[in-house]
C-alpha cells in the first residue's frame, strides 16, 4: 500500500481536516490544527506531505521518527499539530487496512466507555449557574468552566470575590456531587493563582486547570502548598519532552495532552505511559472537531489512568457548526449517563461525511482569539 494524496479542508466553526488517501482506495483522516493558527499548520503539513507521498501507511512509528527527527528544529505547537492530523489518519488507515479499531491495535481496550464532561458559560464566567443545571439535566456529570475574565498580575479583592461568588453559584446549582472544573486558562499570574488556589477550595472541585501559563511551571509548588484540589495542565505541551520536567516536578495531577497538539495517537499513548508511571491522571484535552474526540477516546480506551474526556458539543467555540455535523454516524457519540462509548468501528471508527466537509471547506473560517487588554490599556492573557 502506498500514500497518494493529502488534501486539507479548512472547515468552520475553527478546523482543519487532512484526508490522506492510499492506491488500494482506503482512506484516513485526521484533524490537525492549532486553534487560531489553521493556515499556519495546513502549510506544514503541506511540507511534510512531500517525504510520505509514496510510502506504505501502515509504518506509522517510522514515519513519525523521521517527520519529528528529520527536521534540525523540532517540537512547537506548529510542526506537532501537523504530526498530529498525520499521524491520526495514519492510524486510521491502518485500522480499516485490517477491519479492527485503533485500540486493538494498541492492545485492546481496557474500558467500554469513559466519562466526559462539557463545557457551561463562554470566555468570561458569567450567567453560568443555570446553564450548568440545564447540563446535569441532560445526564452530563461533570462540568467544566472558565474560572476567571482577565486579572493582573495582582489584582482587587473585588475580583477575586466575584469570581468566588460565581463558582459558588455553579456550585450550589449542581449540588455536591456533580465534578466541576475549572479552567484558570492561564489568565492568573503567580501571586494571584496560589490565592484564587486557596478560596476555591471549599468547593471541592474536580481539578483547577492551567492555574498559571505552563512555562511558569515552577509556580505549581507553591500553588499545590495553597489547596487539596487536584492540579491539570497539558494543552499547551506538545511532546514527551515537554511532559518529562512537569511530572518529575510532582506537583501536576492531571496531565491534558491535546491529541490533535501533542504529536497524535502515537506520542499521546506514550505521554500516557509516562504519565501512569508518576500515578498521574489523564484526562485529554478536546474542544476540537469529531476525529480529534475519536482519536483521544481511542487512547482513552487503552490508558489505565484515564478518567474523563473532554469534548466540545454545544461549547461557545461552535457558533456555526458542530462535532456531529461532519460524520454520517452520529450515533458514535452518544453520550448516556454522563458517558460515551468506546467506537469500535474500524480505524477511528468515525465515518467522515466527505460532501459535507468539501461544502463547508468553500466557507471556511478564519477563527482568531480575542485579545483582551487590562483598565490601564496593557495586554491580558486571554
Amino acid at each position: 500500500m502506498k500514500i497518494t494524496k493529502l488534501t486539507t479542508y479548512i472547515v468552520p466553526p475553527r478546523w482543519l481536516f487532512l484526508k490522506v488517501e492510499t492506491d488500494e482506495g482506503i482512506v484516513g483522516w485526521g484533524e490537525p490544527v492549532i486553534e487560531g493558527r489553521a493556515r499556519t499548520v495546513e502549510a506544514a503539513v503541506h511540507e511534510l506531505s512531500g517525504y510520505l507521498i509514496g510510502k506504505d501507511p501502515r509504518l506509522i512509528e517510522d514515519h513519525w521518527n523521521v517527520l519529528y527527527r528529520g527536521g534540525f528544529y523540532r517540537g512547537g505547537p506548529i510542526l506537532m499539530s501537523a504530526l498530529a492530523g498525520i499521524d491520526q489518519a495514519l492510524w486510521d488507515i491502518k485500522g480499516k487496512a485490517l477491519g479492527v479499531p485503533v485500540h486493538e491495535l494498541l492492545g485492546g481496550k481496557c474500558r467500554d466507555r469513559i466519562r466526559v464532561y462539557s463545557w457551561v458559560g463562554g470566555d468570561r464566567p458569567s450567567d453560568v449557574a443555570a446553564n450548568a443545571r440545564d447540563m446535569v439535566d441532560r445526564g452530563f456529570t461533570a462540568l467544566k468552566m472558565n474560572g476567571t475574565q482577565e486579572l493582573q498580575i495582582l489584582d482587587t479583592n473585588d475580583k477575586l470575590e466575584a469570581i468566588v461568588e460565581t463558582i459558588g453559584q455553579v456550585r450550589d446549582a449542581v449540588g455536591p456531587h456533580i465534578g466541576i472544573g475549572v479552567d484558570f486558562h492561564g489568565r492568573v499570574h503567580r501571586p494571584m493563582a496560589k490565592v484564587l488556589a486557596r478560596e476555591l477550595e471549599p468547593f471541592k472541585l474536580m481539578f483547577i486547570e492551567e492555574p498559571v501559563l505552563s512555562e511558569h511551571a515552577e509556580a505549581l509548588k507553591e500553588i499545590a502548598n495553597h489547596t487539596s484540589t487536584p492540579i491539570a495542565l497539558g494543552e499547551r505541551l506538545y511532546s514527551r519532552w515537554d511532559f518529562k520536567s512537569i511530572l518529575q516536578g510532582g506537583y501536576v495531577d492531571v496531565i491534558q495532552p491535546d491529541l490533535s497538539h501533542a504529536g497524535g495517537i502515537t506520542e499521546c499513548r506514550k505521554i500516557a505511559a509516562m504519565a501512569e508511571a508518576y500515578d498521574v491522571a489523564l484526562a485529554p484535552h478536546c474542544p476540537l472537531g469529531p476525529i480529534a474526540l475519536a482519536s483521544c477516546l481511542h487512547v482513552d480506551a487503552v490508558s489505565y489512568n484515564a478518567f474523563i474526556q473532554e469534548q466540545s458539543l454545544n461549547i461557545h467555540y461552535n457558533e456555526s457548526n458542530d462535532i456531529l455535523d461532519y460524520i454520517a454516524n452520529r450515533e458514535v457519540f452518544t453520550y448516556e449517563d454522563g458517558f460515551v462509548s468506546i467506537p469500535d468501528g474500524p480505524g477511528l471508527g468515525v465515518e467522515i461525511n466527505e460532501d459535507y466537509v468539501k461544502e463547508r471547506a468553500r466557507i471556511g473560517h478564519d477563527w482568531k482569539n480575542p485579545i483582551w487588554r487590562h483598565a490601564d490599556g496593557s495586554f491580558a492573557e486571554w
